[in-house]
């Protein structure tokens, strides 16, 4: 009789399906944001890295419409700093300023580069050297989460840390 007969061939459809959705899982834990889950609970999305070394560097967040360090993020940033100064390796370590989707073009440009000064003026003061720090603003234009609400857009305002090498 064959399998179209008994409806086998449904099963067997839905077998190969399942199959095919557990080898496409993956088990990276790894996302190198260092979101502060004690602000917000859960991880964004993971992300590759090519940046190996440099993903122990956390990911520091921002309040809408700010550039000021909060308070969570300065354990982080004590953490980086420490990280930068013992790993002369990586270089020059370029400081990446981020906003979210709100907010003219200009205005995001400018509120990026004030977040990723904000967070070198931080790390200098931490005593990592000036030479080793760059810093970049992307305004809007590479969100961390897509999304047009609170729960996206809390990833997007943010500086990240890539390698200047």
């Amino acid at each position: 009789m064959g399998l179209r007969s008994t409806g086998g061939w449904l099963i067997a459809a839905n077998c190969s399906l399942a199959l095919g959705l557990v080898a496409c899982a993956t088990t990276e834990t790894e996302t190198g944001s260092g979101a502060s889950t004690q602000e917000f609970g859960e991880q964004p999305p993971m992300e590759t890295s090519s940046r190996s070394s440099l993903a122990l560097l956390q990911t520091v967040y921002f309040d809408l419409d700010r550039h000021e360090i909060r308070a969570d993020a300065k354990s982080a940033l004590r953490d980086n700093a420490k990280a930068i100064r013992k790993n002369e390796d990586w270089g020059r370590i370029t400081i990446e300023g981020y906003c979210d989707e709100r907010g003219s073009q200009e205005y995001n440009l400018a509120l990026g580069e004030k977040r990723a000064r904000s967070v070198k003026r931080y790390l200098l003061d931490l005593g990592v050297p000036q030479s080793r720090l760059d810093v970049v603003s992307y305004g809007e234009a590479a969100p961390a989460v897509m999304g047009h609400n609170e729960s996206a857009w809390r990833y997007n305002r943010r500086s990240e840390f890539k390698s200047g090498n």
